[in-house]
């Protein structure tokens, strides 16, 4: 804009325009130059022309690509040390000694992907700098995605210790609606993945949570429970394609990842034991129940997140997984899925009086009575036993019930944290008894007499001592 004061007096008032450069302390033949490029081009004309060698060094090349190789050299030498490592090879070869705003400049206009690959390695490159194929399914049901991640929440086991629960979670690609989940204390295994997936499929009690079905593919990372042969079964018979990630890139399962990040931010904080790193006393918070933690992260996915607008698709879940209006593909029956998922398996016999498991009968009033002394399979939810499957020749028979577990729903872990507790108090029972019976028998023993000195015969004759006497 300095040229256009220069030029605006001889341009809008008439003044000449030696008159205008003598007042600027421009040069005439200037003033005359840049006056001939306004006309030519405008105000554009009058803005500096870069230097045809703007961004070039005159230095050898080689000496450049020294410059560039002893940066990219692990740990990444400071532009310092390069400088004083090329001052010598310069100097050795003849080349013009370059200063150190050089050096730092050559260095620091190294291409970041090339730095990146050289200094933090492959892993890091392909995860800043590769290319990223956003896959998208075009329905509800086309991809589910399932993961597992440990809770930053503490919760009281039924051994009445703290705890971290393990969370899994099967989401719809299209949808981003979660379809089912598993709140387990225990690491990832094939029974979570499978409990999950059997709340996924399978019709919900809740009104408002309408996700189910049995989906195209399948795709999870390499862990031993998705990669099991159980898991592999189970996609055959129900016609799933399982996909894997690649090993040790997580990118390909980043929707999944965020859901995990919503719980961390809006669901774990509203809640009693939540313990992000670097607070004090993590497992003192513990005071919730597994069972209550079960219950508020089922309330917070139906009520809450399926229900709440995405950021990325700007509808909420639920919403998008209704609009197509289609009818998912469920199994024939319950039992079917379940004699499918349900990897907790026990052979057992019908007794007159039941099935026994756990130290409880099962009964049925129906079935069960034609098949006394017969071996059957049970199979049950390890996360409430008060009702089990029975299958005869992998045929389902019926659902026997525990009379004293009917009313609730009782885990297999409640029930051996009520076993445990049992046996402590009878054994604690014990010892206090016996302690009691040692005790009061101690006071009301008669005194044991003591010992008499033994009794000397007066009429035994005395022994004489022989005497000896040393011989000169």
């Amino acid at each position: 804009m300095h040229r256009w004061r220069v030029l605006r007096p001889h341009l809008e008032d008439g003044v000449p325009l030696l008159r205008a450069a003598s007042e600027a302390e421009v040069a005439l033949r200037t003033a005359q130059r840049w006056l001939t490029r306004y006309r030519a081009e405008g105000l554009a004309g009058l803005a500096r022309a870069p230097r045809a060698d703007r961004g070039t060094r005159r230095l050898p090349d080689d000496l450049r690509l020294l410059i560039e190789g002893l940066a990219l050299r692990p740990p990444g030498p400071s532009a310092a040390h390069v400088h004083r490592l090329v001052v010598d090879v310069a100097k050795n070869e003849g080349w013009p000694v370059p200063s150190y705003a050089t050096v730092y400049a050559i260095v620091r206009d190294i291409d970041p992907a090339m730095r990146t690959l050289a200094l933090d390695g492959e892993k890091r490159y392909r995860e800043v700098f590769d290319l990223i194929h956003r896959r998208e399914a075009a329905g509800p049901n086309e991809v589910w995605q399932a993961d597992h991640t440990q809770l930053d929440l503490w919760v009281i086991a039924p051994s009445g210790k703290p705890a971290r629960p393990w969370l899994t979670v099967i989401e719809d690609d299209h949808s981003r609606a979660i379809a089912g989940y598993a709140v387990n204390l225990g690491a990832p295994s094939a029974i979570q993945t499978a409990l999950a997936l059997r709340q996924a499929i399978w019709r919900k009690s809740e009104p408002g949570w309408h996700v189910c079905g049995i989906p195209g593919t399948f795709y999870t990372d390499h862990g031993s429970d998705f990669a099991s042969a159980h898991m592999q079964q189970v996609a055959a018979d129900l016609r799933i394609r399982l996909v894997f990630s690649q090993p040790g890139k997580p990118r390909g399962r980043g929707k999944i990842e965020r859901y995990f990040d919503t719980i961390n931010q809006m669901c774990l904080p509203t809640l009693s034991g939540y313990a992000p790193r670097g607070t004090k006393d993590r497992a003192g918070q513990a005071k919730l129940s597994l069972a209550e933690l079960d219950a508020a992260i089922g309330r917070f996915i139906v009520a809450k997140y399926n229900q709440r607008p995405h950021s990325e698709t700007g509808q909420p879940p639920q919403a998008r997984w209704d609009a197509t209006g289609f009818l998912p593909h469920l199994p024939a029956s319950l039992e079917q899925l379940d004699l499918l998922l349900l990897t907790i398996a026990k052979p057992r016999k019908v007794h007159p009086d039941g099935i026994h498991l756990f130290g409880v009968r099962y009964l049925d009033t129906t079935v069960l009575g034609e098949y006394v002394g017969e071996s059957v399979t049970i199979r049950y939810d390890p996360r409430d036993i008060a009702e089990i499957r029975v299958f005869h020749d992998e045929k389902f028979l019926c659902r026997a019930i525990c009379p004293e577990l009917a009313a609730q729903s009782i885990g297999i872990k409640e029930i051996t944290a009520a076993r445990n507790a049992r046996r402590r108090g009878l054994a604690h029972g014990l010892t206090h008894r016996a302690s009691v019976v040692d005790r009061l028998l101690a006071v009301h023993q008669p005194p044991e007499p003591s010992p008499s000195p033994p009794l000397t015969d007066p009429a035994a004759p005395v022994t004489p001592v022989l005497r000896l006497y040393r011989e000169d």
